[in-house]
């Protein structure tokens, strides 16, 4: 079974709740606090999720996946398709990491960018989309975890603590073309899948840094994802 709990990011200004158009890039920071221990069942595995849709509805994601067999690792997922596990940059506890995917329409490719800030090292995988028929027009971004249970009807206990930081949406520098700004989200609207379960998950410390909303996913329950304004 598939489930999820997170959150939809939003910006509010004036009084007025929207996603940002123009928008060419969707980053984060993921911090490793704490492993919590392998209780994932066999032959199943989770996903701390930097998840953007487009106007298609199709998804463009860089996550930290974690595995029944203990194979954890950051991989690039276009379309539900796991297209790049990174081979250079490994999940490791106590370890921050920069995921930033952009959509580089000029060059018909998606660039998925992961940064150890901790040894200061990075990979990049650029996947060329070229003769598809995808839309470049980001409509959302989503943050938080995903469940596949290959065994049972049930979410379960997740392997690492983490923080989350510097959610950000990226629009192209108005005297650059080439770079790139990335400015803060300040609100989070709750999402999960259409089940009606309790994750064995909480969202804490949530606060801005920054004018940058950050929070905590640590072990817990809840039947909700987090919502922030």
């Amino acid at each position: 079974m598939h489930y999820w709990v997170g959150s939809f990011c939003r910006v509010i200004n004036n009084g007025k709740l929207y996603f940002p158009i123009n928008v060419v890039a969707i980053s984060d920071i993921i911090k490793l606090e704490k492993d919590l221990g392998n209780q994932i069942p066999n032959k199943s595995w989770m996903l701390y999720l930097l998840e953007l849709f487009n106007s298609q509805n199709f998804s463009v994601e860089l996550n930290l996946i974690c595995q029944f067999d203990n194979q954890n690792y950051f991989e690039a997922i276009f379309l539900g398709i796991n297209r790049y596990r990174f081979k250079n940059i490994l999940p490791v506890t106590y370890h921050s990491y920069q995921r930033i995917i952009h959509l580089d329409q000029k060059n018909y490719q998606i660039n998925f960018i992961l940064t150890d800030q901790t040894i200061n090292k990075s990979e990049t995988f650029n996947l060329n989309i070229k003769g598809t028929n995808f839309d470049y027009k980001i409509l959302n971004q989503f943050t938080g975890i995903e469940w596949w249970n290959k065994t049972g009807h049930f979410s379960y206990p997740i392997r690492y603590q983490t923080e989350i930081s510097q959610l950000m949406f990226g629009l192209i520098d108005k005297n650059d073309s080439e770079s790139i700004t990335f400015f803060p989200h300040n609100v989070l609207i709750s999402n999960k899948d259409g089940y009606r379960n309790e994750y064995p998950i909480t969202f804490q410390n949530v606060r801005l840094n920054n004018n940058c909303i950050c929070y905590t996913i640590s072990s817990g329950l809840c039947n909700n994802g987090l919502s922030y304004s």
